[in-house]
């Protein structure tokens, strides 16, 4: 069984830097795109960042291009997302996706696997 566990999120003051991790665990970790979504409250979920199986390819959505920074260690079996200059309207649940699929996709439903999430709260 496949499990994704993020952790690192919590309440962070505006300006400052936060990393989320996600581990993955009961699956080839390497043969996964993985992926950021986040969920404010009441709203869809929407894709942030992705990066394909080997790294070598990487997309991240405006306004967070820039600020934010997707990364992985095939060797942890983990996948990164390094946020800077953060904002109050970064405050969301924020979650990690893994896709076995051909091609790094920005649509939730290409995911096949999903973590539980973490929350990140951007204020004083």
């Amino acid at each position: 069984q496949v499990r994704l566990a993020e952790t690192g999120g919590g309440l962070v003051q505006p300006g400052n830097s936060m990393t989320l991790s996600c581990e993955v665990s009961g699956g080839d970790f390497s043969s996964y795109h993985m992926a950021w979504f986040r969920q404010f409250p009441g709203k869809e979920r929407e894709f942030v960042s992705v990066i394909a199986r080997d790294g070598g390819f990487k997309y991240t959505i405006y306004p967070v291009t820039g600020r934010f920074t997707i990364s992985r260690d095939n060797t942890k079996n983990t996948v990164y997302l390094q946020m800077a200059s953060l904002k109050p309207e970064d405050t969301a649940m924020y979650i990690c996706a893994a896709d076995s699929g051909s091609t790094p996709a920005t649509i939730d439903s290409n995911y096949d696997y999903w973590g539980q999430g973490t929350q990140v709260t951007v204020g004083s």
